[in-house]
């Protein structure tokens, strides 16, 4: 199959990507970029247009559920090749990046590592198939970085739970079909006070609110849940009555790693535009790139893309092996995202004036980049994270 991706004559990026499986991956989402993505970049972004449609095509081609079990109807792979598939699509769009790892490490991962057998069966097969969307409630108004004050309460009532609060910054919230809840059911500040629950869409009482108008990552959406008398019954409940916040630490651990990988495929798209710029702009009679300051940028550019990639293909790596991996995705996930910021500012730079306006694309991986840094644990909190692993006796 042909592509309308330009695939450019650059030293590879990923240099250990010797895996059938991951080179396959890479082809197939180009491929499939070119066709489906790339024409729609532009609009998408300025009408702030969320395709789910999209997402049943990446169903299609195993990407919504490629960490699920054959037999629950995924694709049986690992993180390797979920990296893999994370940086291909952050390349072309951030956007899409984003919300295909929010349903993948996110709200089906948490189902698949906690969930029940019952619940496995019910929900996987159509999240992994692309049928359904998938979405992760956990932050709140008040409450960003200290979910353990979290102010959307569940209580038992009548064989069930009643819920009310709200929820906001959730990727796929308005547009998910299922959405993994956290709420709290003990004492604030208690590490056992907080449940998971699995909650559909159409559940009386649990309505989508503010869509945020977003400064990046625009064709991705992210709104407010909000729960008023929510009902579910016990049977939506994953794991046991106070695991919940247990359950998302370790359910963070691997979103990090996604968003790792996020952070560098954003990297990538921006160096490699700014890379071919540079050939193609001519000032006093020659490329830009002969310049020394702009070669240098590409070579710092570069550098730093090789490190965060090893880093995040390491924490993979751990992550398939059933190792901890709370140190290597806090940072993987530190450094690539503030390697995003970098490398797209310096893009922009390259492009000079073009690279502040619309038409050239090094703006929009600007804007798109600021997200790693925030999402699923700013920076702050992966210093947080890193240097108490650290110090640990």
């Amino acid at each position: 199959m042909s592509s309308t991706i330009i695939v450019m004559n650059t030293p590879n990026i990923i240099e250990d990507s010797d895996s059938d499986m991951r080179s396959l991956i890479e082809q197939s989402i180009r491929d499939f970029a070119g066709k489906e993505i790339k024409p729609n970049i532009s609009r998408w972004d300025e009408e702030q247009f969320f395709p789910k449609d999209l997402f049943n095509k990446l169903g299609e081609l195993g990407l919504m559920g490629m960490l699920v079990p054959e037999a629950y109807g995924g694709a049986g792979l690992g993180y390797d090749e979920y990296v893999t598939a994370i940086i291909e699509l952050s390349k072309v769009d951030p956007s899409i990046g984003l919300s295909m790892a929010a349903h993948n490490s996110l709200c089906t991962n948490h189902i698949l590592m906690f969930g029940s057998d019952a619940q496995k069966k019910e929900y996987l097969p159509k999240l992994a198939s692309g049928e359904w969307l998938g979405a992760w409630g956990l932050t709140e108004p008040n409450t960003g970085s200290d979910a353990g004050n979290m102010r959307t309460i569940a209580v038992i009532e009548g064989g069930g739970w009643k819920i009310n609060g709200s929820k906001n910054f959730i990727t796929n919230g308005k547009s998910g079909d299922v959405t993994v809840l956290i709420a709290r059911t003990g004492e604030p500040g208690d590490k056992h006070g907080a449940t998971a629950f699995i909650i559909p869409q159409g559940t009386p009482g649990f309505t989508a609110g503010r869509k945020e108008n977003k400064l990046g990552m625009r064709a991705s959406e992210t709104v407010e849940l909000i729960f008023d008398d929510c009902f579910i019954p016990d049977s939506q409940r994953i794991g046991d009555a106070g695991d919940g916040f247990i359950q998302s630490l370790k359910v963070l651990d691997g979103g990090r790693i996604s968003i790792a990988a996020l952070g560098v495929g954003t990297a990538i798209g921006a160096y490699e535009a700014a890379l071919a710029y540079s050939k193609e702009r001519k000032q006093f009679g020659k490329s830009i790139s002969d310049f020394q300051a702009i070669a240098f940028k590409l070579a710092d550019m570069y550098t730093d893309i090789q490190a965060s990639s090893l880093l995040t293909y390491h924490a993979a790596m751990l992550k398939d092996r059933g190792e901890k991996v709370t140190l290597a995705s806090s940072v993987a996930k530190y450094h690539s995202s503030e390697t995003a910021v970098r490398v797209a500012n310096e893009a922009v730079q390259i492009f000079g004036g073009y690279g502040f306006v619309k038409d050239y694309p090094v703006e929009k991986f600007y804007r798109d980049s600021k997200l790693c840094t925030i999402g699923e644990g700013t920076s702050e909190i992966q210093k947080m994270v890193i240097s108490k692993e650290i110090l640990r006796d």
